[in-house]
């Protein structure tokens, strides 16, 4: 099974690990052509998406690269037109929703910022999850999740839904799409620490295969 990780070499070390560790075939691209080979789209982790994409003017987006923005976009917009299954993480999960029409919050405040960004190492916090959402069927009502970010969902995208949501701020933490098999997570599976956080980050990936698998 090839899973398309929609990125650049670099800096798609970890996804790749990810996807071979269910002895799938990892396939980091950017182009159209081989996109479609492949049975999934993972949309990884990253910078900051240029705010135009959501009609806005930078205030607090930084790292950005706006040529990838546009290929992950175009990327994920073949997904969507072909019904290829599209798992999100952190920024992927920014371009899920940004490619529905949503928008972000560029800088999170001040007390929210503290508690979800990058420092010295991911941040850890609980993450309240949805029952009726996909989320809820692999870590029930409530999962200790790991943050490095400083932005986050403000309007949701077309279709989209909340999955679960950090309790003591309100922010998005994943999302799931009403008809599409489209998920995305703010947090990071691929690299969560289970000791720490009690959290087994291979069970979103085990979600997305079988999304794949019923496709």
């Amino acid at each position: 099974m090839k899973i398309a990780i929609a990125g650049k070499p670099e800096k798609t070390t970890n996804y790749v690990r990810y996807v071979e560790s269910i002895g799938a075939v990892p396939v980091v691209t950017l182009l159209a052509s081989e996109i479609v080979e492949c049975r999934g789209l993972l949309l990884p982790g990253g910078g900051d998406i240029t705010p135009a994409f959501y009609g806005e003017r930078n205030h607090g987006s930084a790292d950005i690269d706006t040529e990838l923005d546009i290929l992950q976009l175009q990327a994920f917009d073949l997904a969507v037109q072909t019904g290829m299954p599209v798992l999100g993480i952190c920024k992927g999960l920014q371009i899920i929703n940004v490619g529905l029409g949503g928008t972000l919050v560029q800088d999170l405040e001040p007390d929210m910022g503290e508690r979800h960004r990058y420092e010295e190492g991911d941040k850890h916090h609980s993450s309240v999850i949805e029952q009726e959402s996909w989320l809820y069927g692999l870590y029930g009502g409530e999962a200790t999740v790991n943050s490095a970010h400083h932005q986050a969902i403000a309007r949701l995208g077309k279709g989209l839904s909340v999955a679960s949501r950090c309790p003591l701020d309100g922010c998005i933490e994943a999302i799931g799409h009403g008809s599409l098999p489209v998920v995305g997570v703010q947090w990071h599976p691929e690299r969560i620490d289970f000791e720490r956080s009690g959290t087994d980050g291979m069970r979103v990936l085990g979600y997305f295969v079988s999304l794949i698998n019923s496709g």
